[in-house]
């Protein structure tokens, strides 16, 4: 089965506001996708339906084919990292680690316990109490958690905030190494825009309830008519924005010291351009288009929705 997380018409009411609406995704074996959404857009209440925490007053939300609120034996496949990490202060590392690999009823925990202290980086701090932690190590610490019990899919609320941005750098790689290593899908709840544009293969954005964008960020980030020209210095810098003022087929949208963003018609090709400024006695280090960010991307639709 390809689809790991499948959601079918999901309606949910509290007291009588709909705040989730008919929504509709799926999630494929060993994707990283990013659920996005503004505050109160129902993101939240999405992953709880999903992890069988909340019931939807109408559809279904399958994982691994299963209702969660109903088989025990698909919750075992889930890891569960929200905004609590589920960590014990008073306890060391190896001490928290040993009481959840109890808990799972982990085989050989020894081995698993000291194979996840060295993929969280904390092996020399096993014997440290956790409330000594940054809030960094308690992150890898509960992500370490979360996977105890070798789950196939892993869902994650927020795992990066509050952190600074090394403790973030190292969450994301501990993130696409699960992923690229050991093909674990991942369901990630998040704001932070970067930190899904780092990792994520797949992008859902949700907005008053409503699914308003479900693609591939690749598809997402497909390139603007915008390009990117960039000079070897400011002589040539001013050289070219004279000759570029001239031009119809081109909008200068943005200037710096030693480039120029601008928009070309759709029928005109970069290389036209560049031909152009080359027979002009301009030189140019480089010309490409401009990618759209993932920004970009939410900005756009999320207004987009707000308009309607």
């Amino acid at each position: 089965m390809d689809d790991v997380i499948v959601v079918e018409a999901v309606t949910k009411l509290f007291r009588k506001r709909e705040v989730l609406k008919d929504i509709n995704f799926s999630v494929k074996r060993g994707d990283i996708i990013g659920y996005l959404g503004p505050n109160g857009a129902g993101k939240t209440t999405t992953m709880r339906i999903i992890l069988g925490l909340l019931r939807p007053t109408s559809g279904n939300a399958l994982v691994l084919g299963r209702n969660l609120t109903e088989n025990e034996e698909t919750r075992r496949n889930v890891g569960v990292l929200l905004e609590h990490d589920g960590l014990y202060n008073r306890m060391t590392a190896l001490e928290n680690l040993t009481y959840y690999a109890q808990l799972y009823d982990v085989s050989d925990k020894r081995s698993r316990i000291e194979s996840l202290l060295e993929f969280s980086g904390l092996t020399t701090r096993r014997n440290d109490k956790v409330g000594e932690f940054s809030k960094g190590m308690k992150r890898k610490l509960a992500l370490a958690r979360a996977i105890m019990h070798q789950p196939d899919i892993l869902f994650l609320d927020e795992p990066s905030a509050g952190l600074d941005p090394e403790a973030q750098k190292m969450v994301r790689d501990l993130l696409i190494q699960l992923s690229q290593e050991r093909n674990i899908t991942i369901f990630l709840n998040s704001h932070d825009l970067d930190e899904v544009q780092r990792i994520c293969s797949r992008v859902v954005i949700i907005q008053g309830g409503r699914i308003i964008t479900n693609d591939t960020l690749e598809n997402l980030r497909e390139p603007s008519p915008k390009i990117e020209i960039i000079f070897p210095d400011d002589e040539n810098t001013k050289h070219a924005l004279s000759l570029l003022r001239t031009i119809d087929y081109i909008s200068i949208v943005s200037q710096k010291k030693t480039s120029v963003v601008a928009t070309l018609r759709e029928e005109r090709r970069p290389s036209e351009l560049l031909t152009f400024l080359i027979e002009q006695s301009v030189k140019v280090e480089e010309i490409k288009k401009v990618s759209r960010s993932l920004e970009d991307v939410y900005l756009e639709a999320v207004h987009q929705e707000e308009a309607k």
